[in-house]
């Protein structure tokens, strides 16, 4: 007869049935021995935690205990693709981008400066298209008369000599003064009158660029121009016939600048001064300022997409880091603003409330979160960052999306 074995058994959790092969075979059926009761009350209890712990796996659930049966709960778990970032204190700037164009500077208006000429005979040396004149040097040859560029707004109309007195002629004392060719105790470069002072320092202008010591100035012997020229275009020909009124040439001046289409909508956040990072098209950068801002605004685009900009001249604080670029396309950050101590978060930690406004996510120590409203001031657009105000405080952490 067959051993059989009990239900209960089969059903504990780590039991095993017992193999009957090994058993030796008897004529009477064996009767079992009754089941201890305190082992009966272990192999339960063994199964309900199993299978507790069995579904709780299987749910995803961790569990954790609580003291003294307390239900506490534990602290959510940060979202998913989101880390956390620590509220700093310090200075932020604020930052306007744009797109600009590096060039020499020209006009105001962005024309280019005319050389013209008032002498008469035949060209016999020329400027060449780059070539950069200074004040005080010689700019084109007529005959074996040299013509000399002079620095000044106001042009040259008429001949100068000993007596006369007018706003040309304090131009030409304020030349021979800069260029080393008298003293300002020999020669008030204020001066608008020519006296033996100035014919004495004519002459010596005159012995270094090889032309006749007359001590005066014939109409035609020189140019005045806003300041030292860089050639754009040569159109006087060697060989040929200067004439009076003639363009010997085209120029710019060999300052440089960035110009930039600032919209409108920004022209409020800039100033004269503000400091500028210009980035060059091989990635190497420099500084330079806002020198001005032009008061006459454009519109480009078409009439679906059309904006409105405002120029701003930026100067180069630096000209040789630019070398011979010309008109060359350049990423400029204005710094607009700045506060020396504010509370700083970044960009992404801002969350958009339902009824306006701002708020943060918020993880103390222990894990738990919070929504913050925050009030917002400067955006350093350059690195991603924001000043805020509210129940913040320097080394909070915040939720940010991962990056």
């Amino acid at each position: 007869m067959s051993t059989s074995v009990s239900g209960r058994e089969v059903e504990a959790i780590g039991a095993t049935v017992p193999d009957r092969a090994a058993e030796p075979e008897t004529s009477e059926v064996a009767t079992p021995e009754p089941a201890k009761p305190r082992r009966r009350r272990r192999r339960r209890s063994v199964r309900v935690g199993a299978a507790v712990l069995v579904l709780a796996v299987a749910a995803g659930v961790v569990i954790a205990a609580a003291p003294f049966g307390e239900g506490r709960k534990s602290p959510p778990p940060p979202a998913v693709g989101a880390q956390l970032a620590t509220v700093q204190r310090g200075p932020l700037a604020s930052q306007v981008n744009q797109s600009g164009t590096l060039s020499y500077v020209a006009q105001d208006d962005g024309t280019p400066y005319t050389v013209v000429g008032h002498a008469t005979g035949v060209y016999t040396w020329v400027p060449s298209t780059g070539d950069e004149i200074k004040c005080g040097k010689v700019l084109y040859w007529v005959g074996d008369t040299p013509v000399v560029l002079l620095c000044g707004k106001w042009p040259a109309y008429r001949d100068l000599s000993e007596g006369d007195s007018g706003k040309d002629v304090r131009e030409l004392n304020r030349n021979l003064v800069k260029l080393g060719y008298a003293d300002r105790s020999e020669l008030d470069p204020d001066s608008k009158y020519f006296g033996a002072e100035t014919a004495a320092a004519l002459e010596k202008l005159q012995d270094k660029i090889g032309a006749d010591e007359t001590g005066s100035l014939k109409l035609g012997a020189a140019v005045f121009l806003p300041g030292p020229l860089r050639i754009t275009k040569a159109m006087a020909k060697l060989g040929t016939n200067a004439r009076p009124g003639e363009q010997v040439a085209q120029a710019t001046s060999t300052d440089r600048q960035v110009t930039v289409g600032l919209d409108a909508s920004q022209q409020s956040q800039v100033k004269v001064g503000d400091k500028v990072q210009i980035t060059l098209p091989d990635n190497r950068t420099t500084s330079g300022k806002v020198d001005r801002i032009g008061a006459v605004a454009s519109s480009s685009g078409d009439k679906d997409s059309s904006s409105v900009t405002v120029p701003v001249y930026v100067t180069l604080q630096r000209p040789k880091d630019a070398g011979t670029l010309d008109q060359a396309p350049v990423r400029v950050e204005i710094t607009t603003a700045g506060v020396k101590d504010a509370l700083i978060v970044p960009v992404t930690a801002l969350s958009g409330q339902a009824g306006g406004g701002y708020s943060v996510e918020k993880v103390d120590a222990r894990g738990m979160h919070s929504v913050v409203p925050v009030t917002l001031g400067l955006f350093d657009n350059a690195d991603g960052l924001v000043q805020v105000s509210g129940s913040l405080s320097e080394g909070d952490r915040v939720v940010v999306p991962a990056s």
